[in-house]
């Protein structure tokens, strides 16, 4: 299997470019990276992946950002706004609730436009340039067309998304505005958005920048190599689990295969990769399905609903790809409700630290495996959280405490001091 963690390093075929070359996971079947736009394979309509016949070494790596890691992306640089080098915050409170060895919360809501988006998209767009296209276009639950927006306007390219009407937060539709998007909103669900701007890229119309397209994941990677590098200067070791919400399961399928990389280059041993557990909401976990019932793919959930926006999907594209990477690690995936959701939330908060419903579900799905016992107590995890607070302001002021209204005077300040005060949520 080409996705397996045993898998040898691939010599480089006759259509690769100066080392980098696309190849499907189904059949095999490798392609020049930028002589022409593709998303799937030409044969068989399976993922592609970026491939290399060089893999870097941790030694290799050097600055900050994303673009540290320039050894192991298509490019030395990409069309960038500093994205990465996200905080790996230590949660002790949380840490001794759940009961675990140690806890490191990684926020990709710190990225220059509050989420994991940005590291896709400066490889993306800059591949989009290689490739000499105008407008680049996006189906989004809202974090992708923040960022696409905010990475297009930086390369001065026209931006389109496609929006599920009415079920996109706010913050994340402003952004999309800000940035000068042309943003259409699809009367659907994500799902029907991405099967539209799917056919419009087929005819052209635009260059694709969902996680179908297999340079996005390629940035995406780098949020995997930065946790290891973090829990080695910290720990003197690679954690034993990273657990993430899975929406299209791109961030899944992308640690994934920077840790084969890894392996392939000799710096990871194979029984000390992570064990990759995704969460999902239970209202929209197609991908826990398919892992709990051992399926080979995951089928397609046509209603989907949750208060976590961002991973309000019923057809992760990326399944393929992610599904060998849970299994292969030893990982699993767990789904949970909206309470567990907005709890953990709260329980992130009170560490200081803000995140967008979506971003809590990976604390959620680790509290609950810990008091189901799969998660054991000796074990180092980290818990990916994708987007900022601010993403979506309504959840956060629906999940924190009502303002308390008091007189116009110290004295009535005073008194409700005195008082327990509210703390209804």
């Amino acid at each position: 299997m080409s996705l397996s963690l045993s898998a040898d390093q691939p010599a480089a075929p006759d259509d690769a470019d100066d080392g980098v070359w696309l190849e499907c996971i189904e059949c095999g079947e490798t392609f020049a990276p930028f002589d022409d736009i593709r998303y799937t394979c030409d044969e068989c309509d399976g993922l592609l992946e970026v491939r290399y016949d060089e893999l870097p070494t941790f030694d290799d790596f050097e600055g900050q950002g994303v673009w540290r890691y320039a050894a192991a992306l298509p490019f030395d640089s990409g069309v960038s706004i500093q994205e990465g080098a996200t905080p790996l915050y230590e949660v002790p409170s949380l840490e001794e609730d759940i009961g675990v060895e140690a806890l490191r919360i990684k926020h990709e809501g710190m990225n220059p436009t509050g989420s994991f988006k940005d590291r896709g998209m400066t490889v993306g767009v800059r591949v989009a340039k290689e490739l000499g296209v105008d407008r680049l276009a996006c189906a989004s639950t809202g974090n992708t067309s923040a960022a696409l927006a905010a990475y297009g306007s930086r390369g001065g390219m026209e931006t389109l998304v496609l929006l599920p009407a009415g079920k996109v937060a706010a913050g994340k539709i402003a952004q999309a505005s800000l940035h000068g998007a042309r943003i259409l909103e699809v009367d659907g669900n994500f799902d029907a958005c991405l099967d539209i701007v799917q056919e419009l890229a087929g005819q052209g119309e635009a260059y694709l920048l969902n996680s179908l397209n297999p340079f996005r994941l390629e940035g995406q990677k780098t949020i995997g190599l930065e946790i290891l590098e973090g829990f080695l200067a910290d720990y003197d070791t690679v954690p034993d689990r990273i657990v993430l919400p899975v929406g299209n399961a791109g961030n899944t399928s992308a640690l994934y295969k920077a840790f084969r990389e890894l392996v392939q280059a000799g710096e990871l041993a194979e029984d000390d990769v992570p064990k990759l557990t995704g969460v999902q909401a239970e209202g929209a976990a197609p991908m826990v399905e398919a892992i709990e019932n051992g399926a080979d793919e995951v089928t397609r959930w046509e209603e989907v609903e949750t208060r976590a926006t961002a991973i309000r999907i019923g057809n992760p594209v990326n399944a393929p790809k992610a599904l060998p990477g849970i299994r292969e690690t030893g990982g699993t995936a767990v789904a949970v409700s909206d309470e567990e959701i907005t709890e953990a939330q709260r329980d992130v908060a009170s560490e200081g630290i803000g995140v967008e419903p979506a971003s809590a579900a990976s604390i959620a799905g680790l509290r609950k495996l810990r008091r189901e016992g799969i998660v054991d107590d000796d074990e180092r995890v980290a818990c990916l959280t994708t987007g900022h607070l601010l993403k979506d302001p309504d959840a956060a002021a629906a999940a924190g405490a009502d303002p308390e209204p008091v007189p116009n005077d110290l004295e009535g300040v005073l008194a409700s001091l005195a008082s327990e005060g509210s703390s209804e949520r």
